[in-house]
């Protein structure tokens, strides 16, 4: 019960209050008007003039209930509390009085725990008092305590409706960091690795082959013009200021460029079977990440490899995918924990309902397999 009361204690105040808006001025604007109006044509409204001054004199505290507002409910309940003393004893509170529940909202909405607490505590003594003085009698208290407890019920609804509200975008936003992080790792460490194979491969072959070392800078500028374009279409999706273009991204038709172009080493082999046609770009997309995220580590860490096989299979439920090469993969079995790259992979194809699993040859080298449904989704 105390970790409780703690925790309401320290409640913080929800962020990005709204300020004051033209619904708010429109709301002040009626209710003049309404408490003049009523103040000419109610008979039984005791010490008329007094009424409507309070009235209308409470009514700007609603242009502040949501930045400050539990100085504006003591205000308000301070005066109601107060005016009887200018007019005998009497309460002079009119119909139009009733928006002061605004203010009661307000305070458990957009106020703090220790606010909410001292606004609570500021109501139960103005009910108090009025039943003490004879203003109320214990019936009405009742009733009124019932009605407020109904704007302070709805101020906590709407309050913690509002914070369910923004974990569930923190949580979209996670997610969408995740996906970005798998991207940029997809895209950045596919090109830059290409690149560095390409130019280690220029070095060691430029006093052999003297043209080595330009075909090198051709392939490298190649990349590199494709890495910058993808990376600026992220970060063009990033700003809010600019629309992403809609050019469609990598796919199944993609796949055919993973495949070496020139006497590179190792070899990049693709072979694609079964219809592929039909697959949503969501499935085609993720088979492009994962046969080129396999590809980049399979260039990256198998060891003296010379082939890379990439093999792409569909059937009527499923599309099978399988990278393996035939490098060294001591090293590969010795790691204890996967790189960011294959829990991507693995994070990627579950997201689809599908499975990809990786590891060593019994013999040599290092293999891949996924298979996603052809649907995009968990059955």
């Amino acid at each position: 019960m105390y970790g409780l009361l703690r925790s309401v204690w320290n409640e913080p105040r929800p962020p990005d209050p709204p300020l004051r808006v033209w619904r708010d001025w429109a709301l002040v604007g009626v209710l003049v008007p309404i408490a003049v109006l009523e103040g000419v044509l109610r008979p039984d409204l005791p010490w008329r003039a007094v009424s409507v001054t309070v009235t209308l004199g409470l009514v700007p505290t609603l242009l502040w209930r949501r930045t400050r507002p539990l100085p504006m409910l003591a205000i308000a309940f301070g005066t109601t509390s107060l005016a009887p003393l200018l007019t005998s004893g009497e309460s002079p509170e009119t119909y139009t009085m009733v928006y002061l529940l605004l203010l009661v909202y307000a305070l458990f909405r957009w106020g703090a725990g220790r606010e909410a607490a001292a606004g609570l505590a500021i109501m139960l003594v103005a009910v108090l008092l009025s039943i003490g003085f004879d203003r109320i009698v214990l019936a009405d208290a009742v009733a009124a305590f019932a009605v407020m407890s109904s704007a302070i019920a709805l101020g906590v609804a709407f309050r913690y409706r509002a914070r369910e509200r923004m974990r569930e975008l923190d949580q979209v936003k996670l997610l969408e960091r995740e996906q970005l992080a798998r991207d940029l790792h997809d895209t950045v460490a596919h090109h830059v690795s290409a690149m560095a194979i390409r130019a280690q491969a220029g070095l060691a072959t430029s006093a052999s082959r003297p043209n080595a070392a330009t075909e090198a800078l051709h392939v490298i500028e190649a990349e590199a013009a494709r890495a910058l374009a993808e990376m600026r279409t992220m970060v063009r999706v990033l700003r809010q200021d600019q629309q992403a273009e809609l050019a469609p991204g990598r796919g199944v038709a993609d796949l055919e460029g993973l495949a070496s172009q020139g006497p590179s080493v190792p070899a990049v082999d693709v072979e694609i079977s079964g219809d592929l046609d039909d697959l949503p770009p969501l499935v085609g997309a993720a088979l492009y990440r994962l046969a080129q995220e396999s590809v980049t580590n399979a260039r990256r860490h198998a060891r003296h490899a010379t082939r890379i096989e990439v093999r792409v299979a569909a059937d009527d439920t499923s599309v099978h995918l399988r990278v393996s090469d035939d490098g060294d993969s001591s090293l590969l079995r010795q790691t204890g924990s996967p790189g960011y790259g294959l829990i991507g992979m693995i994070e990627r194809a579950d997201l689809l309902g599908g499975t990809c699993v990786a590891g060593p040859d019994p013999d040599r080298g290092w293999t891949v397999t996924a298979v996603l449904p052809r649907t995009g989704s968990a059955t």
